[in-house]
C-alpha cells in the first residue's frame, strides 16, 4: 500500500495528549526504570546476599540471563495475547505482573529467588512497550502517529535516569519498591483508557487474530519480521556493550580516570529520550521514516567510530560521547511505529511487541561475541568486529525495508 498524501496544514495535535498517550508513556517510564534497576544495583545487592566479587559477577550474570529469558517468552505470550483479547488486556496484565515482582524483589535473601523474580518481571516487562505503541498507532491520526509514538519513548527513557538517581538516594530495596509502587498506582489511570477501535472492529469479524507461528511460515511476513528487527540491532548494541562496558572501554582507550558504568549508562539514556522525541518529528517532517532512520543509523555508525577511535580523552568527554551515541539509537519508538504499520490489525499486537522484545534479546547473542574475540582481538577489536556484523544488519534491512509513512493500518492479514 502506498502512503498517502497528508496536509501538515490540516493537521490537530490535540490527540498527542489524550489519555492512552499520557498513560502508555507513564507505562514505559516505570518499564525502563524496572527493566534498568537490576543492572544499576546488581553489585551492592548480590553483595549484600553474602555473595564473592567473583559470584557477584557469575551469578549477576545468570540472573541478568533469567531476566532476558523473560522477556523473550513474554514478548510472545503478550502479543498473542494483545491480537486475541485486546491491547488493553496487555497493559493491565503486564503492569501488575512486574509490578508484583518488583515489589518482591525488595524481599529477597537468596540468589535463586532473585532470579526467578527477576524472569517474572521480564516477562511482565515485555508487554509494556509493543503493547502501547500498538495501542497508541491504531487510536491517533495517522497525520500524528509518529509523533505520539515518539512521545511515548521519549518521557518513558526518562525512567532510566530515575532508577539512577533513586538508586543514589535509597538502598537497593527501596528502589525495589518505589518501581513496584509506581506500577501500581499506574493502574489507577489506565482504567479510564479505552480499547482500540480498529480492534473493536476486527472482533466482530471471522479472522484469525494472534497466530505467532504465521509471521515465520509466510514467508512475506517472515521477510517483513526479520527487516523490522534488523532495523533495531545497532541500538542494543551500543547499550548492551559500549555504555555496558563502558569501564573496560575507558581503561582501554587510557582515560586518565575510571568511566563508572551507571553515569555512563545515565547519560546514554538521557540522549535516547531526547532522540526519540526528534526522530518521531523528523519522520514527520521528511514525510518518510525510512529516511529519518536512516539518517540516524548514520549519525550512529559515525560516532561509533569515534568511540572506538579513542578521539575522546577525557571522563567528561566520554560522558558527553555517551549521551550523543544515545541520541543517535533514538528511534526505537519509530522502528516499532515501522513495525505496527508494516501488519494488518490481527497480527500487530504479536509482531510489535514480540519484535521489541527480540531486539532486546540480541544482547545475548552479541555479548558473547564480544565476550569471546576480546581475548582475540582485544576490547576494541572485538567491538568493532561486533559492530561490523550490527550495522550491516541494520542498512541491509533499511535498504529493503517499505516506506510506511502516512499508510492506513485499518486492514488485516490473510
Amino acid at each position: 500500500m502506498q502512503p498517502s498524501p497528508l496536509n501538515p496544514s490540516a493537521v490537530s495535535y490535540r490527540s498527542l495528549f489524550s489519555l492512552p498517550v499520557i498513560v502508555s508513556a507513564l507505562g514505559y517510564f516505570v518499564d525502563v526504570y524496572d527493566l534498568l534497576l537490576f543492572n544499576i544495583v546488581r553489585v551492592p545487592s548480590l553483595t549484600e546476599l553474602g555473595l564473592s566479587e567473583e559470584a557477584v559477577s557469575r551469578v549477576g550474570g545468570t540472573i541478568l540471563n533469567w531476566q532476558q529469558a523473560g522477556l523473550l517468552l513474554g514478548g510472545i505470550l503478550w502479543g498473542v495475547l494483545g491480537d486475541k483479547r485486546g491491547r488493553l488486556s496487555v497493559l493491565f496484565g503486564s503492569i501488575i505482573t512486574y509490578s508484583l515482582a518488583n515489589i518482591a524483589c525488595g524481599f529477597v535473601e537468596d540468589p535463586q529467588t532473585y532470579a526467578l523474580l527477576r524472569f517474572v518481571a521480564g516477562l511482565g516487562l515485555a508487554g509494556e512497550l509493543g503493547a502501547g505503541i500498538t495501542l497508541v498507532s491504531e487510536i491517533l491520526p495517522k497525520e500524528t502517529r509518529g509523533f505520539g509514538t515518539s512521545l511515548i519513548a521519549g518521557v518513558g527513557l526518562f525512567g532510566a535516569v530515575v532508577a539512577y538517581l533513586t538508586v543514589v538516594l535509597f538502598d537497593w530495596r527501596t528502589a525495589y519498591f518505589v518501581g513496584g509502587g509506581m506500577g501500581l498506582a499506574l493502574l489507577l489511570l489506565r482504567v479510564s483508557v479505552f480499547e482500540s477501535g480498529m480492534f473493536l472492529q476486527l472482533k466482530e469479524k471471522a479472522v484469525e487474530r494472534g497466530n505467532f507461528l504465521s509471521l515465520f511460515t509466510n514467508p512475506r511476513l517472515r521477510m517483513i519480521y526479520l527487516r523490522c528487527m534488523g532495523l533495531a540491532v545497532p541500538t542494543y548494541f551500543v547499550i548492551g556493550i559500549l555504555a555496558t562496558f563502558s569501564n573496560e572501554f575507558g581503561k582501554a582507550l587510557g582515560l586518565p580516570e575510571p568511566v563508572v558504568v551507571g553515569k555512563a549508562v545515565m547519560y546514554t539514556y538521557i540522549g535516547m529520550a531526547v532522540g526519540d522525541l526528534v526522530s518521531g518529528p523528523l519522520s514527520q517532517a521528511l514525510r518518510s521514516r525510512r529516511r529519518a532512520i536512516g539518517l540516524l543509523m548514520a549519525l550512529n555508525l559515525l560516532l561509533v567510530v569515534v568511540y572506538l577511535a579513542g578521539v575522546v580523552q577525557s571522563a567528561a568527554g566520554f560522558y558527553a560521547l555517551c549521551c550523543a551515541l544515545g541520541f543517535s539509537i533514538g528511534y526505537i519508538a519509530l522502528f516499532l511505529t515501522v513495525s505496527a504499520e508494516h501488519f494488518g490489525t490481527n497480527l500487530r499486537a504479536t509482531a510489535t511487541t514480540s519484535i521489541a522484545n527480540n531486539v532486546r534479546a540480541t544482547t545475548l547473542l552479541t555479548i558473547p561475541l564480544f565476550q569471546t574475540w576480546k581475548s582475540t582481538f582485544g576490547v576494541i577489536g572485538a567491538a568493532t568486529a561486533v559492530a561490523v556484523l550490527c550495522f550491516a544488519i541494520s542498512f541491509w534491512s533499511l535498504s529493503r525495508i517499505q516506506e510506511t509513512y502516512g499508510k492506513d493500518l485499518n486492514y488485516y492479514e490473510d
